[in-house]
Protein backbone atom coordinates (compact mmCIF):
# COMPACT_ATOMS: atom_id res chain seq x y z
CA UNK A 1 0.00 0.00 0.00
CA UNK A 2 0.91 3.66 -0.49
CA UNK A 3 0.30 7.00 0.85
CA UNK A 4 -0.16 9.68 -1.54
CA UNK A 5 0.67 13.72 -0.67
CA UNK A 6 -1.97 15.23 -2.60
CA UNK A 7 -0.83 18.51 -4.72
CA UNK A 8 -3.89 20.77 -5.47
CA UNK A 9 -6.25 20.09 -7.92
CA UNK A 10 -5.98 15.86 -6.90
CA UNK A 11 -2.91 15.21 -8.40
CA UNK A 12 -0.98 12.92 -5.95
CA UNK A 13 2.86 14.32 -5.53
CA UNK A 14 4.93 12.85 -2.66
CA UNK A 15 4.67 8.82 -1.93
CA UNK A 16 5.53 7.48 1.10
CA UNK A 17 5.44 3.64 1.38
CA UNK A 18 3.49 1.47 3.54
CA UNK A 19 3.40 -1.78 4.41
CA UNK A 20 37.34 -1.76 -10.25
CA UNK A 21 37.63 2.41 -10.07
CA UNK A 22 37.89 4.34 -13.17
CA UNK A 23 39.90 7.62 -13.16
CA UNK A 24 40.13 9.94 -15.50
CA UNK A 25 42.60 11.17 -17.67
CA UNK A 26 43.33 14.87 -18.34
CA UNK A 27 44.85 18.38 -19.27
CA UNK A 28 45.06 21.28 -17.83
CA UNK A 29 44.15 24.79 -19.08
CA UNK A 30 43.38 27.99 -17.93
CA UNK A 31 40.21 30.20 -19.38
CA UNK A 32 40.68 33.49 -20.95
CA UNK A 33 40.23 36.50 -18.56
CA UNK A 34 39.23 36.11 -15.41
CA UNK A 35 40.63 33.64 -12.70
CA UNK A 36 42.27 30.84 -14.26
CA UNK A 37 40.27 27.80 -14.19
CA UNK A 38 41.04 24.26 -14.59
CA UNK A 39 39.88 22.72 -17.60
CA UNK A 40 40.62 19.10 -16.95
CA UNK A 41 38.71 17.79 -19.74
CA UNK A 42 38.85 13.79 -19.94
CA UNK A 43 40.41 12.02 -22.69
CA UNK A 44 39.58 8.57 -21.68
CA UNK A 45 36.08 6.91 -22.34
CA UNK A 46 33.54 8.85 -21.32
CA UNK A 47 30.97 6.40 -20.81
CA UNK A 48 32.91 3.58 -18.99
CA UNK A 49 33.98 6.53 -16.38
CA UNK A 50 30.26 7.09 -15.43
CA UNK A 51 29.16 3.42 -16.14
CA UNK A 52 31.66 2.68 -13.16
CA UNK A 53 30.83 4.88 -10.58
CA UNK A 54 29.25 2.88 -8.72
CA UNK A 55 31.78 0.31 -8.50
CA UNK A 56 34.36 2.98 -7.07
CA UNK A 57 32.11 3.83 -4.55
CA UNK A 58 31.63 0.47 -3.58
CA UNK A 59 35.52 0.59 -3.19
CA UNK A 60 35.33 3.64 -1.08
CA UNK A 61 33.00 1.88 0.85
CA UNK A 62 30.77 4.75 2.75
CA UNK A 63 30.11 8.45 2.78
CA UNK A 64 27.34 11.16 3.89
CA UNK A 65 24.41 11.64 1.51
CA UNK A 66 21.98 14.48 0.98
CA UNK A 67 18.82 13.79 -1.08
CA UNK A 68 16.65 15.93 -2.71
CA UNK A 69 13.82 15.34 -4.58
CA UNK A 70 11.28 17.49 -6.33
CA UNK A 71 7.63 16.88 -7.54
CA UNK A 72 6.05 18.80 -9.89
CA UNK A 73 2.44 18.57 -11.34
CA UNK A 74 -0.36 20.80 -12.14
CA UNK A 75 1.30 23.83 -11.26
CA UNK A 76 2.07 23.02 -7.81
CA UNK A 77 5.91 21.85 -7.29
CA UNK A 78 6.88 19.96 -3.74
CA UNK A 79 10.44 19.09 -2.58
CA UNK A 80 11.29 16.13 -0.18
CA UNK A 81 15.02 16.76 1.41
CA UNK A 82 16.60 13.71 2.90
CA UNK A 83 20.39 13.35 4.95
CA UNK A 84 22.46 10.45 6.40
CA UNK A 85 24.94 8.05 5.43
CA UNK A 86 25.50 5.24 3.16
CA UNK A 87 27.86 2.01 3.14
CA UNK A 88 28.02 1.25 -0.64
CA UNK A 89 29.29 -2.09 0.21
CA UNK A 90 26.15 -3.59 2.09
CA UNK A 91 24.22 -1.61 0.12
CA UNK A 92 22.70 -0.04 3.65
CA UNK A 93 21.97 3.18 3.94
CA UNK A 94 20.19 5.42 6.95
CA UNK A 95 18.32 8.66 6.36
CA UNK A 96 16.48 11.63 7.80
CA UNK A 97 13.41 12.59 5.56
CA UNK A 98 11.67 15.63 5.28
CA UNK A 99 8.53 15.83 3.87
CA UNK A 100 7.44 19.54 2.95
CA UNK A 101 3.99 21.12 4.29
CA UNK A 102 0.74 20.44 2.34
CA UNK A 103 0.23 22.92 0.06
CA UNK A 104 -2.34 25.20 1.77
CA UNK A 105 1.16 25.21 4.46
CA UNK A 106 -1.28 24.61 7.35
CA UNK A 107 0.21 20.74 8.14
CA UNK A 108 3.64 19.85 9.45
CA UNK A 109 5.25 16.33 9.03
CA UNK A 110 7.62 14.98 11.44
CA UNK A 111 10.78 13.91 9.75
CA UNK A 112 10.54 10.10 8.28
CA UNK A 113 13.73 8.26 9.56
CA UNK A 114 14.46 5.68 6.36
CA UNK A 115 16.56 2.30 6.66
CA UNK A 116 17.62 1.39 3.03
CA UNK A 117 18.43 -2.38 2.66
CA UNK A 118 19.01 -4.79 -0.14
CA UNK A 119 15.43 -5.43 -1.60
CA UNK A 120 13.98 -3.43 1.23
CA UNK A 121 12.90 -0.08 2.43
CA UNK A 122 11.81 0.77 6.32
CA UNK A 123 10.04 3.19 7.65
CA UNK A 124 9.79 4.99 11.10
CA UNK A 125 7.85 7.64 12.03
CA UNK A 126 5.64 8.08 8.97
CA UNK A 127 2.45 8.19 11.59
CA UNK A 128 -0.84 7.48 9.74
CA UNK A 129 -2.21 4.80 12.45
CA UNK A 130 1.57 3.16 12.96
CA UNK A 131 2.77 3.49 16.64
CA UNK A 132 5.96 5.64 17.00
CA UNK A 133 8.08 2.52 18.38
CA UNK A 134 7.01 0.46 15.32
CA UNK A 135 8.56 0.23 11.56
CA UNK A 136 6.94 -0.46 8.72
CA UNK A 137 8.74 -2.69 5.93
CA UNK A 138 8.26 -2.35 2.24
CA UNK A 139 9.93 -4.91 -0.44
CA UNK A 140 11.66 -2.99 -2.97
CA UNK A 141 10.92 -5.64 -5.74
CA UNK A 142 7.33 -4.86 -5.48
CA UNK A 143 6.71 -1.15 -5.55
CA UNK A 144 6.13 -0.42 -9.93
CA UNK A 145 9.33 2.49 -9.05
CA UNK A 146 11.96 0.52 -7.50
CA UNK A 147 11.69 2.90 -4.92
CA UNK A 148 13.70 5.17 -6.94
CA UNK A 149 10.54 8.03 -6.01
CA UNK A 150 8.41 6.24 -3.72
CA UNK A 151 10.01 6.91 -0.49
CA UNK A 152 10.71 10.47 -1.12
CA UNK A 153 14.66 9.64 -1.63
CA UNK A 154 16.33 7.22 -4.09
CA UNK A 155 18.53 4.82 -2.67
CA UNK A 156 22.05 6.06 -3.41
CA UNK A 157 23.06 2.78 -4.37
CA UNK A 158 19.94 2.62 -6.68
CA UNK A 159 21.16 6.03 -8.21
CA UNK A 160 24.83 4.75 -8.95
CA UNK A 161 23.71 1.86 -10.44
CA UNK A 162 21.32 3.25 -12.51
CA UNK A 163 24.21 4.44 -14.76
CA UNK A 164 25.43 1.45 -15.66
CA UNK A 165 22.56 1.40 -17.96
CA UNK A 166 24.20 4.47 -19.70
CA UNK A 167 23.55 5.20 -23.85
CA UNK A 168 25.07 8.45 -24.10
CA UNK A 169 27.40 10.28 -22.25
CA UNK A 170 28.88 14.09 -23.07
CA UNK A 171 31.16 16.22 -21.50
CA UNK A 172 29.72 19.27 -20.06
CA UNK A 173 32.34 21.51 -17.99
CA UNK A 174 34.52 21.54 -14.88
CA UNK A 175 33.18 23.22 -12.08
CA UNK A 176 33.93 23.56 -8.12
CA UNK A 177 31.38 21.64 -5.86
CA UNK A 178 31.84 21.88 -2.03
CA UNK A 179 35.22 23.33 -2.40
CA UNK A 180 36.02 19.76 -4.87
CA UNK A 181 36.96 20.04 -8.10
CA UNK A 182 34.55 17.67 -9.93
CA UNK A 183 33.93 16.50 -14.23
CA UNK A 184 30.26 17.29 -15.40
CA UNK A 185 28.92 14.81 -17.10
CA UNK A 186 25.14 14.90 -19.03
CA UNK A 187 23.16 11.59 -20.42
CA UNK A 188 20.62 9.36 -20.30
CA UNK A 189 20.57 5.67 -19.14
CA UNK A 190 18.22 3.15 -20.03
CA UNK A 191 17.00 1.03 -16.47
CA UNK A 192 16.41 -1.65 -18.24
CA UNK A 193 20.18 -2.25 -19.22
CA UNK A 194 20.99 -0.88 -15.52
CA UNK A 195 19.14 -3.58 -13.93
CA UNK A 196 20.42 -6.42 -15.98
CA UNK A 197 23.66 -5.10 -15.46
CA UNK A 198 23.32 -3.75 -11.72
CA UNK A 199 24.41 -5.69 -8.81
CA UNK A 200 22.49 -8.13 -7.03
CA UNK A 201 21.55 -5.81 -4.03
CA UNK A 202 19.54 -3.67 -6.20
CA UNK A 203 19.03 -5.51 -9.15
CA UNK A 204 15.52 -6.69 -8.56
CA UNK A 205 14.46 -2.59 -7.68
CA UNK A 206 15.64 -1.87 -10.63
CA UNK A 207 13.92 -4.86 -12.66
CA UNK A 208 10.37 -3.78 -11.03
CA UNK A 209 11.52 0.44 -12.23
CA UNK A 210 12.21 -0.93 -15.62
CA UNK A 211 8.55 -2.75 -15.49
CA UNK A 212 6.62 0.18 -13.69
CA UNK A 213 7.73 3.24 -15.72
CA UNK A 214 6.43 4.27 -19.07
CA UNK A 215 9.92 5.14 -20.11
CA UNK A 216 12.52 3.40 -19.62
CA UNK A 217 15.20 6.29 -20.88
CA UNK A 218 16.51 8.74 -17.89
CA UNK A 219 18.17 11.61 -18.25
CA UNK A 220 21.08 12.66 -16.02
CA UNK A 221 23.69 14.74 -14.88
CA UNK A 222 26.50 13.37 -13.03
CA UNK A 223 29.56 14.89 -11.15
CA UNK A 224 32.90 12.66 -10.51
CA UNK A 225 35.83 13.71 -8.93
CA UNK A 226 39.39 13.34 -10.04
CA UNK A 227 39.37 9.67 -7.98
CA UNK A 228 36.30 8.34 -10.06
CA UNK A 229 34.03 9.32 -7.21
CA UNK A 230 30.29 10.12 -8.27
CA UNK A 231 30.02 13.13 -5.88
CA UNK A 232 26.55 14.59 -7.30
CA UNK A 233 24.12 12.62 -9.67
CA UNK A 234 20.91 14.09 -10.70
CA UNK A 235 18.12 11.65 -12.61
CA UNK A 236 14.68 13.38 -14.53
CA UNK A 237 12.16 11.21 -13.62
CA UNK A 238 8.11 11.14 -15.09
CA UNK A 239 5.50 8.97 -14.63
CA UNK A 240 1.74 9.42 -15.01
CA UNK A 241 -0.69 9.62 -11.95
CA UNK A 242 -4.32 10.37 -12.39
CA UNK A 243 -3.90 11.06 -15.60
CA UNK A 244 -1.74 13.89 -15.25
CA UNK A 245 2.16 13.79 -15.71
CA UNK A 246 4.52 14.26 -12.73
CA UNK A 247 7.84 15.14 -13.24
CA UNK A 248 10.50 14.02 -10.66
CA UNK A 249 14.18 15.67 -10.26
CA UNK A 250 15.90 13.54 -7.91
CA UNK A 251 19.14 14.84 -6.86
CA UNK A 252 21.78 12.83 -4.67
CA UNK A 253 24.70 14.63 -2.86
CA UNK A 254 27.88 11.98 -1.65
CA UNK A 255 30.74 13.39 0.75
CA UNK A 256 32.82 12.45 3.34
CA UNK A 257 33.90 9.37 2.33
CA UNK A 258 35.70 6.19 4.33
CA UNK A 259 33.24 8.21 7.18
CA UNK A 260 31.96 5.33 9.38
CA UNK A 261 27.79 4.47 8.87
CA UNK A 262 26.11 2.16 11.22
CA UNK A 263 22.99 0.62 10.11
CA UNK A 264 20.93 -1.86 12.06
CA UNK A 265 17.79 -3.46 10.65
CA UNK A 266 14.70 -3.65 13.16
CA UNK A 267 13.96 -6.83 14.52
CA UNK A 268 10.97 -8.62 13.36
CA UNK A 269 8.67 -8.28 16.84
CA UNK A 270 9.32 -4.17 15.97
CA UNK A 271 8.14 -4.20 12.03
CA UNK A 272 4.05 -3.02 11.99
CA UNK A 273 1.89 -5.62 10.37
CA UNK A 274 -1.53 -4.12 10.61
CA UNK A 275 -3.54 -1.57 8.73
CA UNK A 276 -2.38 1.75 8.32
CA UNK A 277 -4.51 4.68 7.66
CA UNK A 278 -4.18 7.26 4.81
Amino acid sequence: MVLLHRLRGGACAVAAVVGAGVGMTATTGCSSGGDAVADARPTGDLTASVRNAADVLARYGTSKARTSMEMAAGGTRVTIRGEGGYDFRRAMGRLRVVLPKDPAGSDEHQPITELLAPGALYMKDRGAGVPSDKWVRVDTSTLKDGNLVTGGATDPAAAAELLRGVRTVTYVDRVDLAGVKVTHFRGTTDIGAAAKAASPAVRGALAAAAKGFTQDIVPFDAYLDDAGRLRKVRHQFSFTNQGRTVAVSSTTLLYRFGEPVVVELPARRDLYTGRVRV
